[in-house]
């Protein structure tokens, strides 16, 4: 049978524009696989490039098309094990073109990561530095009044490893800090509060540090609100469960107690706390600061054993006097409210 040319390109041209529809159909899709099969690695990018030892580092393998329908498989090494641990294999899924997966830093150094699929590879550098320690603590002001906080502010040597990195913390009045701060992961600082009191005359306080076997220190000076125009003295007494009472401890040879004169003013900074504390005797003591901790004692300070009836305590008497660096110098402060309690001391 003959069939005319003319019918025959009738027929012929409606299926040549399907085909020409199919394929560019499929020439636009907009993640196409690889049609030879053939997994190609374009990149090995790494999160942070720089890590602590013992810190993860996050990873991705880049492909230059998406993986087919069986997925890729892309093998990771590491240059040095010892620096940078890696898994053998990662899989990237059918139609992604990236997978990522987690390096353990491990000891200080170098190491090259590489990617490799079928015939081709990329690698990327990483550098493991030493562990974070402690490396300054700063302050917002080197003065500030009593009662005034200021902001702290500790950095570490590099950025904490995975947990944070735990900073401890210390100070001594009339300033406070937190015990501890945690420098989040990945960051090399945080901030704190000093917290500060009123004080009577200018007192510095040491804040310190401690991380990574590394200590560091920054020095505050509290002020008071106004320059007194003379020296005062002004104390109290404080016992481990009552203020006004002292026990006698040690064998008769320590008071367990405080004598804290922070609340003495002068013109001047106070150098000197003269102390002076009677039963039966008297002892006298001078500090630098404004705490006698743990009054030295002995058995002469109070009379002999019983207690009279009915009595279960001496009364003790403190005073105080403080020299400023101008050679100013307090009247006499002094507490007759005090107690002294001698059980278990001494024969009683």
């Amino acid at each position: 049978m003959n069939v005319p040319p003319s019918v025959v390109g009738c027929v012929a041209r409606p299926l040549v524009l399907a085909l020409a529809l199919a394929v560019a159909a499929c020439s636009d899709s907009a993640s196409p696989t690889d049609p030879s099969g053939t997994t190609t690695v374009s990149g090995v990018v790494l999160n942070p490039s720089t890590a602590s030892a013992g810190s993860l580092v996050q990873a991705t393998v880049n492909l230059t098309r998406a993986a087919g329908s069986g997925g890729a498989e892309v093998s990771i090494t590491s240059s040095q094990a010892a620096v940078a641990t890696v898994p053998t294999v990662v899989r990237v899924p059918a139609g992604a073109s990236a997978v990522g997966f987690t390096i353990t830093a491990g000891v200080v150094g170098t190491a090259m990561i590489t990617a490799t699929a079928d015939i081709s590879s990329a690698s990327s550098m990483l550098v493991v530095i030493g562990a974070p320690a402690l490396a300054s603590i700063s302050l917002s002001a080197p003065t500030v009044v009593g009662g005034t906080p200021v902001t702290g502010t500790v950095t570490l040597t590099s950025a904490a490893a995975a947990g944070g990195a735990m900073v401890s913390l210390s100070t001594a009045d009339p300033a406070t800090v937190p015990a501890t701060v945690l420098v989040p992961v990945g960051l090399r600082s945080v901030s704190f509060e000093v917290a500060t009191r009123m004080v009577g005359g200018a007192i510095t306080a040491t804040v310190s540090g401690t991380y990574g076997g590394e200590s560091r220190s920054a020095s505050l000076e509290v002020m008071p609100t106004a320059t007194p125009a003379m020296a005062i003295a002004g104390f109290g007494v404080s016992g481990t469960n009552a203020s006004d009472t002292c026990r006698l401890v040690d064998g008769g040879d320590r008071l367990e107690c405080t004598f804290n004169g922070s609340s003495s003013v002068a013109p001047a900074t106070i150098v000197e706390w003269q102390w002076t504390y009677s039963v039966e005797t008297t002892i006298t003591r001078t500090t630098t600061g404004p705490l006698l901790e743990g009054p030295p004692a002995s058995c002469a300070l109070v009379p002999p054993p019983p207690l009279a009836a009915g009595t279960t305590s001496f009364p003790l008497t403190v005073r105080l006097v403080i020299r400023d660096s101008l050679g100013n110098v307090s009247a006499e402060a002094v507490n007759t409210g005090a107690r002294l309690l001698p059980q278990g001391a001494c024969g009683f």
